[in-house]
């Protein structure tokens, strides 16, 4: 049955646990299992960052065939969306349904322009005392910037057992790992059967959203929606909206 499969979810650059929006993980478990985790070398989680998707991909499955689980549904945000499609294509039997969110194909658009973008957002945010995400994850329109407030204070609801951020090092190697994945050629995504939901904004410019019509467009089973005034962090922004689509999506 669909509900006894779990849900992953495989976050975004420089996420560690307390990162994923309560109210998407809320809303999601109201309706299925889900499992958020760090990867090796992430947050609280000992060993060395990988520099690469594929890898990160491995140490995923390893920690998914750990927990005894012989069929996963995915959820990966970002970064997370290009570990999923690695885990799609390379361990087919695992993997029973992906959502990608935010995200883009290996040779993407604009997904090198990713550590520029990011590192700038980080001096922003330094110079404005305010999260960076708050520039790269919403638009700067009205709604955007109160989407931003709303997302940012839902973050601090929990407040014993934070988890650990992430290391200058992680970061590093996060950023390597994207970096080659924008380079990389592109993968033949006709091979990822899966049925998947594509998310996004419509005004993404981390992972420019024509990356996700694009994955939409290239994969073989897949369907896509796009949040209006939205932008990298559009599951976050529209997260009711988001969840009731995932969750009927999952159930189908």
């Amino acid at each position: 049955m669909p509900g006894d499969v779990p849900l992953i979810l495989l976050p975004h650059l420089a996420a560690v646990l307390d990162n994923w929006d309560p109210a998407v993980v809320d809303g999601l478990a109201a309706g299925r299992q889900v499992i958020a985790f760090d990867n090796r070398g992430v947050g609280a989680t000992t060993g060395e960052t990988p520099n690469s998707i594929e890898a990160m991909a491995r140490d995923a499955v390893t920690f998914i065939r750990a927990l005894g689980h012989q069929q996963v549904d995915l959820l990966g945000l970002s970064l997370g969306g290009m570990v999923a499609q690695v885990i799609a294509q390379r361990e087919a039997h695992l993997v029973r349904k992906l959502i990608l969110a935010g995200t883009g194909p290996a040779g993407g658009i604009g997904i090198t322009e990713v550590t520029r973008l990011s590192n700038l957002a980080l001096l922003r945010g330094a110079l404005a005392r305010r999260d960076p995400k708050t520039y790269l994850f919403f638009t700067r329109t009205a709604n955007g910037r109160r989407a931003a407030d709303e997302f940012l204070a839902r973050l601090q609801e929990r407040t014993q057992d934070r988890d650990t951020p992430v290391s200058l090092g992680t970061y590093r190697a996060q950023l390597r790992a994207v970096s080659r994945w924008g380079r990389a050629r592109a993968a033949d995504l006709s091979l990822i059967h899966q049925p998947t939901l594509v998310a996004n904004g419509e005004h993404d410019v981390m992972v420019p959203t024509a990356n996700s019509v694009d994955l939409a467009d290239r994969l073989p089973n897949s369907e896509l929606v796009l949040y209006p005034d939205a932008g990298h962090g559009g599951i976050f922004q529209h997260h009711a909206a988001f969840t009731a689509t995932a969750l009927a999506f999952l159930a189908r």
